[in-house]
């Protein structure tokens, strides 16, 4: 049987952002049918959600992933995962660790085979639900329609920032720019908090210098890193040299974009859109929405983006500050948009 959370006080400071998620972005109906995947470190921004969804009225089930599989884990729980398959809506909220890219991937790969309305909110925390998660997502979701509509318009974006980053990428009109607003859709999964544009560049040539967080499970470890931020050049989409004066980030995150033939490769270039997003947390759950660029290493989104190579693995990096170029036109300066 599904877990149901049982916790004698909700924090009343998570119920806007719980609102919000259910209401405004899934648009969860009562007729509908939605599961919650979760964790021990994140059951009370569950139960938050829980709370939201009985108020809905809508059929649901909750689990908490280490009552059915000891964690890390690769694998998703087979249960869970059938579970999943019946819903029209769900939500992950549980806390990423190391190995388990694989088990969150076979998640969406059962939300993208059902044409679930799914939100991902891994790393999710309560200083994230009272921050990035109150945006106004409709008006996220209409900056980001003016900026992607721009963008699939676009051959070559530049961005500077005053801490070294010098960086360009050309796109190809074969690869599809997505926007992830926060407003939800079956064609498309998204995180939660939402607020961004993407797609998998044609090319990207220059230095880029993450002096905010980088992905996966390296930003719980290594948080926010405007103190030493890591270099990174790259060549024809490749990286070429990496520089940190943390070595044992820079040994990590060399290992981690070593992992398959694919792993260094500049998979996502992207463009954050959440305005409610005002500063670095040392979250790539929030950091990546923060206005400004953000790339990624490994896998493309391929089967959204159109891009023709794939990867194991799939690590975010985000910067400060930027100034931003659509084909000669600006975009953005010093980190604020300028439409």
């Amino acid at each position: 049987m599904p877990d149901r959370l049982t916790i004698d006080t909700i924090d009343a400071e998570l119920a806007p952002g719980a609102r919000n998620a259910l209401r405004v972005c899934l648009r969860l109906q009562p007729n509908e049918r939605i599961t919650i995947i979760t964790d021990e470190a994140t059951r009370d921004i569950a139960a938050a959600l829980q709370a939201e969804v009985e108020e809905i009225g809508s059929e649901h089930s909750v689990f908490v992933w280490e009552n059915y599989a000891s964690r890390p884990s690769p694998n998703m729980p087979e249960r869970i995962l059938e579970d999943l398959a019946q819903s029209q809506v769900s939500i992950f909220c549980a806390q990423s660790q190391r190995g388990e890219l694989s088990a969150r991937g076979q998640m969406t790969d059962v939300v993208n085979r059902h044409f679930i309305r799914h939100a991902h909110m891994v790393n999710i925390t309560p200083q994230i639900m009272c921050e990035g998660m109150r945006a106004d997502f409709q008006d996220v979701d209409a900056l980001s329609q003016r900026l992607v509509e721009w963008a699939r318009h676009t051959a070559r974006i530049t961005c500077r920032t005053p801490h070294g980053t010098n960086f360009e990428g050309e796109f190809s009109p074969n690869l599809k720019w997505l926007k992830t607003s926060g407003i939800i859709k079956p064609e498309k999964w998204g995180n939660l908090p939402g607020g961004e544009i993407f797609t998998a560049p044609m090319k990207t040539n220059g230095t880029f210098v993450v002096d905010g967080v980088v992905g996966d499970y390296l930003c719980a470890k290594y948080g926010d890193l405007q103190q030493t931020p890591l270099t990174i050049e790259v060549r024809d989409n490749r990286i070429a040299d990496l520089r940190c004066d943390d070595k044992e980030l820079l040994e990590e995150f060399r290992a981690y974009t070593s992992t398959d033939e694919n792993s260094n490769r500049v998979g996502e270039f992207a463009i954050g859109t959440n305005t409610a997003c005002t500063h670095v947390i040392g979250n790539i759950l929030q950091d990546e929405k923060m206005p400004g660029i953000h790339i990624a290493f490994g896998h493309p989104y391929s089967e959204h983006t159109g891009a023709d190579w794939k990867s194991k693995t799939h690590i975010d990096c985000v910067g400060r500050d930027f100034d931003i170029w659509f084909d000669g036109e600006p975009v953005m300066r010093a980190g604020k948009f300028l439409v």
